[in-house]
């Protein structure tokens, strides 16, 4: 297993990413040595300080102790040390204590640190996007006072959405907020919410939803602000318990309970849902890397192992590698080629949200719309498919616990759920970004993909013919997914195979990228059977 290799492969990829070029171009801090420079230095704190903390945490877990969570041993210490390396706050804005340095470069940190501790990156992963949530939403003196608490990581914040009669219908929560001479009460019981509780940090800020007025749905909703702790002295915030999970149990996933807590506004009243996608967006790229970073380290070990471990070959001869195995090389190539492609479609997307924020090109928001549901959903099946087909790799061993591949198997599950279950996002992917927004973003795409295509057909003619129809078909496809707004419910029937359909059309131009010949043999027939049924 090597993090270096990781990171070598990250800033071979990033070469290849066309945006990163004119990012390069418009940000100095940009520059080659720069960028190996912070990749490297991720690479080592996530295997020196991250990586020891994985198991431990995951055969302690987090507990609840006289009513307060308390983390694995080390969780907080490196919790500390990962903010005063900078790492927390590095692409938070400079005013407010961070780096200010681009998402692409989170982008390409983040899965080494996943890969570390997956489950301790839970608490840091909220507490940054909350911090830009802050930074944007909250008035002047809360995000002075709050957001470079945050970027230092002296404290923390989560994301409190969930209610147990209202998951992914946000629209029938019930936690209430009323303004009461001049304050704002909040009460009411949230439920998933991760390091809702914990000892890393001196206070705890919750990013909480509540409803304001009568007005059905969402439009009577608002986003606060809801420590733990006002001027020294308990909110009315406590822990109900921790919830027994399959894995990811290194992050206290917490039943919270509000009390009349005191809860600033953010934003204006009745916009919370919205305002609050600022976190929501970030964390579903951030879940991406999650898997990213997963699928790296088990293609690693599956790789390995078939290196060294020895079976068959002629009787009368030693036994050999079985990476030499025509049915091995198979599955060695299938697990690494998914994580190489998704690793190029996480910087395609992380780099164009950048340049959407720094230049005007049109249709380049449409576009990093229309690609986030794809890399929150596909990251995270391929963080469990790439560990699933790394246990059949490793055999029985796979299948015990002197490998790690059983617990990222089990910590990788939840990741196609929380964010956004798949079929959420199947039906925001086929709604939102295609019919309502007209498939502004899905025309960015192919634009995107065929300009690749005219640079690599003189080098890979064959390939980009292929890819260029995969093209033309996803086009007419997505042409008749619009025809059926007539017909909703035969649509939505088919979301997620028109969404799995356009994975596997992007996964055919990162594998272009790549060269990658076979791959983007087998993802276009996987393109062909998720086309078939939209039919």
């Amino acid at each position: 297993m090597s993090f270096e290799d990781q990171a070598n492969r990250t800033l071979d990829l990033l070469a290849l990413t066309p945006g990163w070029h004119r990012l390069k171009e418009m940000r100095e801090d940009c520059d080659d040595e720069t960028v190996v420079a912070i990749v490297g230095e991720a690479a080592n704190f996530a295997e020196g300080i991250l990586a020891p903390l994985n198991t431990v945490g995951d055969r302690v877990g987090a507990r609840v102790v006289d009513g307060r969570v308390k983390t694995p041993d080390g969780f907080t210490d490196a919790f500390r040390q990962y903010a005063e390396a900078g790492w927390l706050g590095m692409d938070v804005p400079e005013e407010f204590g961070g780096q200010a340095v681009p998402l692409t470069l989170h982008a390409a940190c983040a899965p080494l640190f996943e890969r570390g501790c997956v489950a301790l990156m839970m608490a840091a992963g909220s507490t940054r996007a909350a911090a830009h949530l802050l930074a944007e939403t909250a008035d002047e003196a809360t995000a002075n006072e709050w957001v470079p608490k945050l970027a230092a990581g002296e404290w923390a914040a989560t994301i409190c959405i969930s209610e147990p009669e209202a998951g992914s219908d946000v629209g029938r929560l019930r936690t209430k907020a009323e303004l009461q001479n001049g304050e704002w009460l909040i009460t009411g019981q949230k439920i998933w919410i991760s390091f809702g509780d914990h000892d890393m940090a001196t206070r705890i800020g919750h990013c909480l939803l509540a409803r304001t007025n009568s007005q059905p749905g969402t439009r009577g909703i608002s986003l606060f602000l809801v420590p733990n702790f006002v001027d020294g002295q308990p909110n009315g915030v406590s822990v109900d318990r921790i919830e027994e999970k399959m894995g990811l149990h290194g992050s206290p996933t917490c039943a919270m309970r509000f009390d009349c807590a005191r809860g600033v506004l953010l934003g204006k009243e009745g916009r919370g849902l919205p305002q609050l996608f600022t976190m929501i967006e970030l964390m579903r790229l951030l879940t991406g890397c999650q898997g990213l970073g997963i699928a790296s380290a088990a293609a690693d070990i599956a790789e390995d192992y078939a290196r060294e471990r020895r079976q068959g070959g002629p009787a009368d001869q030693p036994p050999v590698p079985i990476a030499s195995h025509p049915d091995i090389r198979r599955q060695l190539h299938e697990l690494r080629s998914s994580t190489e492609i998704m690793r190029a479609a996480v910087l395609e997307l992380a780099t164009a949200m950048d340049l959407a924020q720094l230049e005007a090109e049109p249709g380049l928001e449409d576009f990093c719309g229309w690609m986030l549901p794809l890399i929150k959903s596909f990251g995270a099946e391929t963080g469990f498919d790439v560990a699933h087909r790394a246990i059949q790799v490793l055999g029985g061993a796979g299948f015990t616990r002197d490998w790690p591949l059983e617990q990222y198997l089990r910590d990788s599950r939840v990741m196609t759920i929380y964010e956004g279950t798949t079929g959420m996002q199947a039906l925001d992917f086929l709604t939102r970004r295609l019919w309502r927004d007209e498939g502004k973003g899905l025309s960015v795409f192919l634009q995107k993909a065929r300009e690749e295509v005219d640079a690599y057909s003189a080098e890979h003619p064959e390939a980009s013919e292929a890819l260029l129809t995969v093209l033309d078909d996803f086009e007419a496809l997505s042409e008749r997914m619009m025809a059926m707004q007539s017909d909703p419910d035969a649509a939505l029937y088919r979301a997620d195979a028109y969404m799995r359909a356009a994975w596997a059309t992007v996964s055919a131009w990162m594998a272009l990228r790549l060269s990658e010949i076979r791959a983007a043999e087998r993802v276009t027939a996987e393109f062909a059977f998720h086309s078939a049924l939209c039919k």
